[in-house]
């Protein structure tokens, strides 16, 4: 039964644009095949096309197009996907002239998180970002669909068509919006419950990093944690969150995020915008790398990419250089700051990593309460300006004051404060 199975699978050929067909351009094509392989279909070939744009009809040149053909009959391939995002009219024209499925990366990657999303949450995030692509390519598959075109002549040709697409239309929009409203209440709760943290003290730590880096692993081996881990693309979405005891006694919340890959779809950056958010409101960033990896460092810039749009690049960051086991020796990496090597599989040096967390959140501000002696002003002052004072009130004993400061100037209030 497992062959026949096996068999079954869908058959594809890549291809893309490329002003020069450079080794990296393959090992770009090999991160689309294990997109691909975890979507289900098999990779039996790939074609580059060394050009300067991608042609705006066709995005391959006419001649390459009739080549990919031949080659994806020869060897059997019922799929033609494309690494970069094909545009509505592009996608068109090539079904027409393959005479097969044609799919973009986007759609790839759509299609893994639909697989992948368990909660119900991920399954609305992962469906508004489906609708979102769909949208502006509702009108070829309504045409087609109603067997009508712009040109067509005769009876029953006008009217019925366009108002079916314009329902669908209007019914996908519908949706969307529903969708976006529940996003937004769930963003709401989340923002809550980061609040909530917030009033008790409890800083945010969020994992990130290109998919299938360790984030899962980690998260266990610090926590106990009890995430799903697999050997897979974006193995889970579903955020998880959990405490962690650090070495100076202090709690934390470490929270798994979605695994960022290279051309992450913008539509699904926009639906995932409430579990992203987790990232923007953090106190650190602890960025997990997968340090065997051959192409570490462009996976480290495609992090650093989308930290970027998500206006997250400047926050605090410890970087864990993950599957140190792995290699013979460590590269040296200044441009990632503060750095340790760590194991998660074999639970090397998370006590050094627990520790960079620790010193990493020094500078967050604490909220903390202080009951300053009339006499000391100077340490009234010294809090108004390091941190945020949040109330004051005049008692007998002194000024007692509510204020959000950094550990370091806490301590040495709290210093002064003991030798009065």
């Amino acid at each position: 039964m497992h062959p026949v199975q096996q068999a079954e699978r869908e058959k594809a050929v890549l291809f893309t644009v490329a002003s020069t067909h450079a080794a990296e351009i393959d090992t770009l094509l090999d991160e689309l095949s294990a997109l691909v392989e975890s979507a289900g279909a098999e990779v039996l070939g790939r074609m580059v096309q060394c050009k300067a744009h991608p042609d705006p009809a066709l995005f391959l040149g006419s001649g390459k197009v009739r080549e990919l053909k031949a080659l994806c009959v020869s060897l059997g391939c019922g799929i033609a996907i494309c690494d970069d995002e094909l545009s509505p009219s592009q996608q068109r024209n090539l079904e027409k002239e393959l005479e097969l499925k044609v799919l973009d990366r986007t759609q790839v990657i759509l299609d893994i998180f639909a697989a992948r999303a368990s909660s119900a949450e991920g399954k609305m995030q992962v469906e508004l970002a489906q609708l979102a692509y769909l949208l502006p390519r509702l009108r070829g598959k309504g045409v087609e669909m109603s067997g009508l075109g712009a040109s067509a002549r005769g009876i029953r040709t006008r009217g019925p068509g366009e108002t079916k697409l314009e329902y669908d239309r209007r019914r996908i929009k519908s949706r969307m919006a529903d969708l976006k409203g529940q996003v937004d209440e769930l963003d709401q709760h989340r923002s809550l419950a980061r609040s909530q943290r917030a009033a008790r003290g409890v800083p945010t730590v969020a994992l990130v990093g290109y998919t299938n880096a360790g984030k899962s692993s980690l998260l266990n081996a610090l926590t106990e944690g009890g995430a799903l881990v697999e050997n897979k693309l974006f193995a889970t979405l579903d955020p998880t969150a959990r405490e962690l005891a650090l070495p100076d006694g202090r709690t934390v919340m470490l929270v798994d995020t979605v695994g960022f890959v290279r051309k992450l779809p913008h539509q699904l950056i926009k639906a995932f915008r409430a579990t992203l958010a987790e990232v923007r409101q953090a106190d650190l960033l602890l960025h997990v790398v997968d340090i065997s990896h051959p192409n570490a460092l462009e996976q480290v810039q495609t992090v650093r990419t989308v930290l970027t749009e998500l206006e997250a690049a400047d926050k605090p960051m410890v970087t864990a250089l993950n599957k140190m086991d792995a290699v013979s020796e460590l590269p040296t990496l200044p441009e990632l700051g503060r750095t340790v090597p760590i194991s998660a599989l074999h639970r090397t040096n998370l006590g050094l990593l627990a520790a960079a967390i620790a010193e990493g959140l020094s500078d967050r501000p604490v909220r903390t309460r202080f009951v300053i002696p009339f006499t000391r002003g100077d340490l009234l002052g010294l809090l108004h300006a390091k941190g945020e004072v949040l109330s004051t009130n005049h008692t007998e004993a002194g000024t007692e004051v509510v204020v959000d400061v950094s550990q370091r100037y806490a301590n040495k209030v709290e210093a002064e404060l003991s030798r009065t």
